[in-house]
This record gives C-alpha cells, sequence and structure tokens, in this order.
C-alpha cells in the first residue's frame, strides 16, 4: 500500500472539513483512483470534485497520472530558474505589505531603462455585473506549487520577451481591506519600447490562470469564494 498525504483548499478544505489527510492507497493507483476514495471518504466533496484540480508533488495532475510512494496531492478549484544569474527574479507568497520601492530596486540593473508595474487592489464597491460592497478579501494560497509556478510564469515571459531584465512576482494572502494592494507584477527592461508592457501584463493574466491562490469575498450580503474558470492543461 502507499501512504498518500492529501491537502485541501479554498472551498475544497471547506467540504472536508480539514485541511490536511493521509490516505492509503493501493500501489499503482492513479489520480482518478485518488478522486474517486476521496468522494467515499469525504461524500461533501463529491459535487466538487468533478471540476476540481489536483497536483501531486507540486505539479498539477490528471486522472491517469501514477501518485508515486509518499506524494503530496492538493485538492484546489481552479484558480499562481531559467533566467541567466545577472537578470534577477523575484517572487513571493507574503502577510507583508508590499514595498514597491523594495521591489522595483530588486529588480533594476544598471541598464534598466524601462519598468512596468502591475498592482492589483481590493475593491469597496463593485459596479459591474452585480453591483455590491466588499468588506474585505480573505486570500489563501497552495505556497510552495504557487511559487513554483511563479517561477514557470517568470521563465515564461524570459522565453516570450529575452528583453526584459528583472522579474517581480509577488501576492499578499491574509485577510486583505479595500484600498490594500494584493498582487504585484513588476518588468524592467532597457527600453519602454522592448515589451516590457505585454510582457507584465502575460505575467498578471497567467498568474490567474495557474498559481494555486484564491479569495473569498465578504461583505454586507455575507461570504463568497470566488473561483476561476480555468482548467490547467498537461503543457501547464
Amino acid at each position: 500500500m502507499n501512504q498518500i498525504t492529501v491537502l485541501f483548499f479554498a472551498t475544497l478544505r471547506e467540504r472536508a472539513g480539514t485541511k490536511q489527510a493521509t490516505l492509503e492507497m493501493p500501489d499503482q493507483a492513479r489520480v482518478a483512483d485518488l478522486k474517486r476514495r476521496l468522494r467515499e471518504e469525504y461524500p461533501a466533496l463529491a459535487p466538487a470534485l468533478d471540476t476540481a484540480l489536483v497536483s501531486v508533488n507540486r505539479q498539477f495532475a490528471f486522472d491517469d497520472d501514477l501518485l508515486p510512494a509518499g506524494a503530496e496531492a492538493a485538492v484546489f478549484p481552479p484558480v499562481s530558474g531559467g533566467a541567466p544569474p545577472e537578470f534577477p527574479t523575484f517572487f513571493a507568497i507574503t502577510e507583508e505589505a508590499l514595498d514597491l520601492d523594495d521591489l522595483l530596486a530588486r529588480i533594476t540593473l544598471p541598464s534598466t531603462g524601462a519598468a512596468c508595474i502591475f498592482t492589483g487592489m481590493v475593491r469597496g464597491v463593485t459596479r459591474r455585473d452585480q453591483p455590491h460592497e466588499t468588506l474585505y478579501l480573505e486570500y489563501e494560497a497552495y505556497q510552495p506549487m504557487a511559487e513554483a509556478k511563479m517561477r514557470q510564469v517568470a521563465e515564461e515571459i524570459r522565453a516570450r520577451w529575452p528583453s526584459v531584465e528583472g522579474i517581480a512576482i509577488v501576492q499578499r494572502i491574509g485577510v486583505l481591506h479595500p484600498g490594500t494592494p494584493t498582487v504585484l507584477i513588476a518588468c524592467t527592461a532597457a527600453h519602454r519600447d522592448t515589451g516590457v508592457f505585454e510582457a507584465a501584463r502575460y505575467g498578471i493574466d497567467r498568474l490567474k490562470e495557474i498559481v494555486p491562490v484564491w479569495k473569498k469575498e465578504v461583505g454586507a450580503q455575507g461570504e463568497e469564494w470566488v473561483e476561476g474558470d480555468y482548467i490547467p492543461s498537461p503543457q501547464d
């Protein structure tokens, strides 16, 4: 038999009623077998497992993938090297306030002449779709995998825009109130016309697709986990 550690996040954690479990699985068991076992052990998970994502040892996994001995699996809803040493890359999941000057200094070189920075913030009022007010957001991350996927995003940026010098990707977690920056993507380059704008835009869009970070929105109307609809492919 094979002992598997299973981590639950966001809505899946609430349905399971626990953050972590240890399961005995047969040798040569696959991800599909794990899902069946979870349905048996945690019936409240069943409605969510068809659309849930699974990672094994911090990489996205799919139904036919084998579960290695002693694997760490994670179950969560849809959702965050490669550079030469002279090109700095910084990524982090943190509960600390984002220090823009410090982060920019980390990715600025003597040759840097342009920086493009995107910062997402907590809205106090949402006017589109169903207008409502937000008291605060609560962010949660699967930190080891999130940092690994941030590294992947940085590598993808460099593959598409070789002129980019420095890259910073930082996500805050915890309880964040309106007006608070939640995420930062910054890219630096020698000149502004080298793709630095496009690189930063790609970074935030890609983070929203594959970096496992979730948020719960709390307002006067109640609370709700905000989930995405992107389903990763084996190439992700």
